[in-house]
This record gives C-alpha cells, sequence and structure tokens, in this order.
C-alpha cells in the first residue's frame, strides 16, 4: 500500500509539472466535489468559517457541476447525513500543491472531467450555504491556499514540530496514532514493536507508550502497570530524580487522578514539579502541564482557590511560549471554565469552554474525543444556567463523539449518559432521566472502581430518580411536573 500510496503521488507530480509548469499568467479555474457528511461534521465547518480544511486523502474532483451535484444528492438517502457540494477555486499561480487532471486516464472521462489532488490538500473555508429549499443539502465554497499564507505556514511548521521529528519508523507512527486520538491502533504499532525489542532500554520507552494507550482507552490498571514497568527499567539506568523520569511520575499522577486516587495524583504531580523546576527554564511548556496537572487534582478534591491559581499559572507560560491556536491552550481555557464553573460563575466558565471548543474545532480531527469534552463541558455550563435545550445539543454532540472515538466501556461514555440524564430531570422528562441515569451507571460499573466519585455520583442520581419515580406512582392523578420533590441531580464536567 505504501508503495502505490507513493507512486501515485509522484505521477500526479509529474502530470502537474507538465500541464502547469510552464503557466506564466494567473489562471483561475473551479472543480465541484459532492459527498455525504455528519451532520456534526457540517457544524464544524460552519463553525469554522475563514479557517483551514484539509482532505486527508487523494482527493477527486470533477470540472463538471452536475455529476458532483448527483453525488451530494444521493447522500440524502442516509437520513443521518447531509449532501454537500464542495465549489472549489483553485489558482495554480499561487500554490505549488500537487494537483492534475487525470481524464485521459479516469474510467470516467467521458463524464467526469476529472482532477486529482495529492493527500492532504489544504483549502480556506468560504461561504457555507443551503442550496435550493433543501435543508439537507448544502453548497460549501473552499478556496486552494496560496504558499505564501500566513496561518497555513504557521501551522505546516506546528505540525512539523508536533509530529515528533526526532522520533523515526514505527515509533513515529505510534506517537502519532496517539496525538491523533487512534489509541488502540497506537496499541497495536507498540505490542508489535516490543516483541522485536533488543534490550531493556528500548523496551522501557515502549511500555511507557503501551501506558498511554491503556489510559487514552480508560484500562487504568493496565496504564499503571506498564507505566511501572517503564519507571523500574529507567530507575536503573537513570536513578529516580532524572529529568527524563518526570514523564512517568506526571503519566502515573494522571492514572490516579482518573482513577479518582487524588492524593496519590497529587505526590506524583508535584514530584513530576519538582524536578522539572530544577531542570528547564521558567517558562517552559513542560512546566505548566505540571502546573496544569495539579490544578485538576485541586479542582477534583474543590480546593478552586488552589486550582485557578495553578491553571493560571500554566496558561501565563503556554500562551508565552506557543502559538494561539495550540491545543494546549485549549487545554487550558477547558480547565479554568471548569474551575469558575465549580465556583458557580457559569458565566465565566462558558466563556472559557468556547475559547477551548473554538481552538479544538480548528487543529483536531472532527472525532477527536477532547471536542467531546468540550462539548460537554459547555453542555454543564447551560445545563447551570437553565438553559435545558442547548444543554442538552451539547450533551449529545459529546456523546455522538464519543460513541464514534471511544471503545464501549469507557468511562467517559458514562459520564455523557449521566449527563444527558441530569438534563431531562431538570425538564421533567423522568422516564428518560432514569434511562440515561441506568445507561451511566451500568457503564460507570464496567470501566470504574466502585470507590470511584464519579460512579458513586451516578448510583445516588439513579436512586433519587427512582424514588422521584415512586412519588409519581404512589399518588393517583398527579403528574411528573408536580411530583418534584427529590434533589437536585449533579452534573460532572
Amino acid at each position: 500500500m505504501g508503495f502505490f500510496i507513493g507512486d501515485l503521488y509522484r505521477h500526479i507530480e509529474e502530470l502537474h509539472t507538465k500541464q502547469f509548469g510552464n503557466q506564466q499568467s494567473t489562471q483561475e479555474f473551479r472543480v465541484y466535489r459532492g459527498q455525504g457528511l455528519a451532520k456534526v461534521d457540517l457544524e464544524q465547518i460552519m463553525q469554522t468559517k475563514g479557517g483551514l480544511m484539509s482532505f486527508h486523502n487523494f482527493l477527486s474532483t470533477s470540472k463538471v457541476e452536475n455529476v458532483s451535484l448527483d453525488f451530494a444528492r444521493r447522500a440524502l438517502s442516509n437520513p443521518d447525513r447531509v449532501g454537500i457540494l464542495f465549489v472549489m477555486l483553485i489558482d495554480s499561480s499561487k500554490s505549488s500543491t500537487p494537483f492534475a487532471s487525470i481524464t485521459d486516464v479516469s474510467v470516467y472521462q467521458d463524464t467526469e472531467d476529472e482532477v486529482l489532488f495529492s493527500m492532504n490538500t489544504v483549502f480556506r473555508i468560504g461561504d457555507v450555504k443551503q442550496m435550493d429549499e433543501n435543508s439537507r443539502l448544502w453548497q460549501v465554497d473552499l478556496t486552494l491556499t496560496s504558499d505564501h499564507d500566513p496561518e497555513l505556514h504557521i501551522l505546516t511548521e506546528r505540525i512539523r514540530e508536533e509530529t515528533f521529528p526526532d522520533s523515526e519508523g514505527w515509533e513515529r507512527l505510534g506517537l502519532i496514532l496517539i496525538r491523533l486520538g487512534h489509541s488502540g491502533k497506537a496499541e497495536e504499532v507498540y505490542e508489535m514493536m516490543l516483541e522485536q525489542a533488543s534490550n531493556d532500554r528500548e523496551k522501557a520507552g515502549i511500555y511507557h507508550q503501551i501506558g498511554s494507550t491503556k489510559r487514552d482507552k480508560g484500562e487504568y490498571r493496565e496504564a499503571i502497570a506498564n507505566y511501572e514497568k517503564s519507571l523500574e527499567i529507567r530507575q536503573q539506568f537513570l536513578g529516580p530524580n532524572h529529568p527524563s523520569m518526570t514523564r512517568s511520575y506526571n503519566n502515573i499522577g494522571l492514572v490516579y487522578h482518573s482513577m479518582g486516587e487524588y492524593s496519590k495524583a497529587l505526590t506524583y504531580h508535584e514530584k513530576a514539579l519538582e524536578i522539572r523546576q530544577k531542570s528547564l527554564r521558567p517558562d517552559d511548556p513542560v512546566l505548566a502541564s505540571s502546573y496544569n496537572n495539579i490544578g485538576m487534582v485541586y479542582e477534583n478534591i474543590g480546593e478552586y482557590s488552589q486550582a485557578l491559581s495553578h491553571y493560571q499559572k500554566a496558561l501565563e507560560i503556554r500562551q508565552k511560549s506557543l502559538p494561539p491556536n495550540h491545543p494546549e491552550l485549549a487545554s487550558s481555557y477547558n480547565n479554568i471554565g471548569n474551575t469558575y464553573g465549580g465556583m458557580g460563575e457559569n458565566s465565566k466558565e462558558l466563556l472559557y469552554h468556547e475559547k477551548a471548543l473554538e481552538i479544538r474545532q480548528r487543529t483536531l480531527p472532527p472525532d477527536h474525543p477532547d471536542l467531546a469534552f468540550s462539548y460537554n463541558n459547555i453542555g454543564s455550563a447551560y445545563a447551570e444556567m437553565g438553559e435545558y435545550t442547548k444543554a442538552l445539543s451539547s450533551f449529545e454532540k459529546a456523546i455522538e463523539i464519543r460513541q464514534k472515538s471511544l471503545p464501549p466501556n469507557h468511562p467517559d461514555l458514562a459520564l455523557s449518559y449521566n449527563s444527558i440524564g441530569t438534563v431531562y430531570e431538570l425538564m421533567g422528562n423522568y422516564p428518560e432521566a432514569l434511562s440515561f441515569y441506568e445507561r451511566a451507571v451500568n457503564s460507570g460499573q464496567r470501566s470504574l472502581p466502585s470507590y470511584h466519585p464519579h460512579l458513586q455520583l451516578y448510583i445516588k442520581n439513579l436512586e433519587n430518580m427512582r424514588k422521584e419515580m415512586i412519588k409519581i406512582f404512589s399518588f393517583s392523578g398527579v403528574t411528573g411536573g408536580g411530583a418534584w420533590g427529590g434533589s437536585v441531580p449533579s452534573l460532572i464536567s
């Protein structure tokens, strides 16, 4: 497959040179592509108007609008999808992106007038509008980016820096898969590497990465076991206070945090911070990660002033050292938003979560789990503000992403079920609330230890809902809305 992709790319380059290499003047033209998209993907395109959009495969387009429009209309047979007609403005004099007319070799040469673009071609999003009276048929205008586009240059340089240029081969592939949220695929790569490892130093790094894939999948005991294997080997070579040890301390702390063992989490994060403060510059982004992780622990034990202090230290470093659309800035905005939510300042909470969502929409794939966190937290803010319809919409976006991107027993699914149940309860729709609380408990019991605070909360919400339902059926003539009298349900950001 790799040979085929490389050969096709070279062939497109050769055709591009022949067709456009001697072009002296500007020559603009339009091509079209029709396809179906999930509704959440269309919403993301609409929200990132003016931003950049990339197609991750070879991109087949046509110079014939009606051919592409027909493909868009065919997508309407699926009620869960919308039809999209991409209208792409191309100026070959401003871009070196390889593309070429393949009419002479295409099997559809008589009808399509096909133009094929290389993988990862980047466009800027223009207008997004409905076509005719059909609410499920949309036109999206795109413009091929110029080689001198400043935002594209920043993005390209950041991608180069963050796709692990110091690593190579299978190791680099695994790291990129983790970054993209494909932890299951990354784990397969690392398990293969572990079988081929020839010494303990190699194994230490691989055990650490397997631990990261287990953590992302919610398999916390297995994550700690792998991190500790890595830690034990590294301590033999480096000693307990070497700067390289902080990755292990940090990630073990993250797992204990996810398990609800906050005192253990704080111990490991403070150990990592102590070493990093001695070995790193005060404005190093890695130091910001330590402040951020300590802030998360304080937030979860209800010490909001301590949490906010650590989060703001992390944000200050990141704003100085990272570009304005970096995902770690989104993490800082997200966590500050959660803290304001815990303090009851819901307008500030919503503001910071919307900042986080805007960055994540611009920088992450549409099914990335971090997007689900943003939607879930925005939903929580709306619920606390009494805007239940908006809350429910946000929670449903979150669970749609999680069901696509996470394994079925992941604890974040239980969190989504609880959130949706909470809104239905607040809206007085008790049967739906009961159904989602039951799902939250069932999912949480499969994915969390029995002592975890989140699972205990799900059980509490379910028990309270059952009591409310009993009240409803115990009093003749009393409706669901009139039977309210229980405790207020609880959300988790």
